[in-house]
């Protein structure tokens, strides 16, 4: 039980109806499938659902007190206080806060943006300061980590409401730092308000999240990125970014840079790209702040920016440069660029690229290393654009030597229909392919058909261990796949 007032201390509001003096709650909800006796119910308005439809609802299962934001019928029952509040999101972050005794204020926070890296970043940290004998938490794409235990995502950054829950789980767990990716949206919808960070990263920007349910325009987008630097004690910036200004224009936290420009706090140079057979990585020196050899078994340029970000901050956080190195090679990312070690004679790797642009940077990421051929195996959602399957098809048959088309999650769709989308983008190039429906079989023909010097990637599926089918996920993990192919 919590005093209502101490909830509502750092909000502005305004008593519609009820007291608000000598007021306990039990829970916050913001779901009414989980309304309790005596909770506090917020009416989040959402893109399907809105909250304030449901404030009867919420009184007859025991709501104490509803936070709204516009007029709802007055309440007969004289015993539940309404507040009102401006934006009943923001609330929640504020209420939240409160609620698991600002669990943030005990941790040092680590919030990583921009369009591409964030998964990547956000694990390169972790490692470096696990190595310094740091406890981290983390909260991202993937998963949120709370010591041992690992919990499945369903949004980049979670609900305000989540995120504190999940804040103060890491508290119990003796847990002193935590990195997470910080989202345009969660930015946009207040999911982080209510606790500064101590250090926020930005990678980089380009057009994305853009259209309905999302983000207005491309202005928008940025505006929301931007927004993490005005909620932060120290910015680092990828300052050979084109829009690294509009990130730092209105910031105000301290700022350092990163890149490969002569102006970068910390620069990196003698960039170069190695290929140990079954796996391909990076090396470079850096100088500035911080001079140093590192060494990352990750392919790609874009793999010296993500170090670079994370070496900045964990600079910053006294972790030694040796202790950095030693994570940059041992670190791995699930589903993101992941080398699987099946073959010296061969490259193998999963990664969540899905969609056109992602693609083609990492098929020209990986052309930079000259392979002998470059064989792509991937498909695409059903029930989604038409148009991705047609971008992705005809910039697979562009940049791979050869094209296995296959089934991501077909969800309401029939396979075969997605495999000819993808067809129809594919033949506006020279690009060989075949089509195998089965993402295991097709799988099983790029690893029997190898050959020496070949990159495969399996693109699409990243970490994910399902595959959706007629609203049903079935368990798929590419992983698990190769293992019992090669077996």
């Amino acid at each position: 039980m919590t005093e209502l007032l101490d909830l509502l201390a750092e909000c502005e509001y305004s008593v519609i109806s009820g007291d608000i003096d000598n007021v306990s709650v039990t829970d916050i909800v913001m779901d009414t499938r989980k309304l309790i006796e005596g909770c506090l119910f917020v009416c989040i308005e959402g893109a399907k659902f809105d909250g304030h439809s449901f404030v009867n609802e919420a009184v007859e299962k025991g709501a104490r007190v509803l936070v709204v934001q516009k007029d709802i019928d007055p309440i007969s029952d004289k015993n539940v206080t309404v507040i009102r509040v401006s934006d009943t999101r923001k609330a929640l972050a504020l209420i939240s806060c409160a609620w698991f005794d600002h669990p943030a204020m005990k941790l040092t926070t680590i919030g990583v943006t921009g369009t591409k890296g964030k998964t990547t970043t956000t694990y390169l940290i972790k490692q470096m300061l696990e190595n310094a004998g740091h406890k981290v938490g983390l909260v991202g794409t993937i998963e949120t980590i709370i010591g041992d235990k690992h919990i499945p995502s369903l949004n980049t950054t979670p609900e305000s409401l989540t995120l504190q829950g999940y804040f103060a789980g890491m508290v119990r767990a003796g847990i002193d730092s935590v990195v997470m990716e910080v989202s345009s949206q969660a930015l946009m919808l207040h999911r982080t308000d209510g606790f500064v960070f101590d250090h926020a990263v930005f990678t980089n920007l380009s057009p994305d999240h853009i259209g309905e349910n999302e983000h207005r325009d491309f202005e928008d987008y940025l505006h929301c990125k931007s927004l993490l630097f005005r909620q932060c004690r120290m910015g680092h910036f990828n300052c050979d970014d084109e829009h690294e200004r509009d990130m730092t224009e209105k910031a105000t936290c301290e700022i350092t840079t990163f890149g490969l420009s002569e102006s970068a706090d910390i620069m990196a140079y003698n960039i170069n790209l190695t290929n140990g057979g079954s796996y391909l990585g990076t090396e470079f020196d850096t100088r500035g702040i911080i001079d140093e050899h590192f060494r990352c078994d990750m392919p790609g340029r874009f793999t010296v920016y993500n170090a670079l970000s994370a070496i900045s901050v964990c600079h910053y956080m006294g972790v030694p440069a040796d202790m950095m190195n030693d994570a940059l090679i041992k670190a791995r990312v699930k589903g993101r660029i992941e080398m699987i070690d099946i073959s010296p004679d061969y490259t193998l790797m999963i990664d969540y690229a899905h969609n056109a642009m992602a693609l083609e940077s990492l098929l020209k990421t990986l052309k930079e290393y000259d392979p002998e051929r470059i064989v792509t195996v991937f498909g695409c959602g059903g029930n989604r654009s038409r148009d991705r399957r047609f971008e992705m098809g005809e910039v697979s048959g562009r940049l791979s030597d050869f094209t296995i088309i296959t089934s991501d999650n077909p969800r309401y769709e029939e396979p075969q229909a997605i495999l000819d989308d993808i067809e129809t983008g594919i033949k506006k190039t020279d690009g060989r392919y075949i089509k195998i429906i089965d993402r295991k079989e097709a799988i099983a023909y790029a690893i029997h058909n190898a050959q020496k010097g070949d990159v495969i990637v399996l693109a699409g599926k990243g970490h994910e261990d399902y595959q959706e089918i007629k609203g049903v996920k079935h368990p798929m993990d590419e992983r698990v796949l190769i293992d019992e192919i090669i077996r």
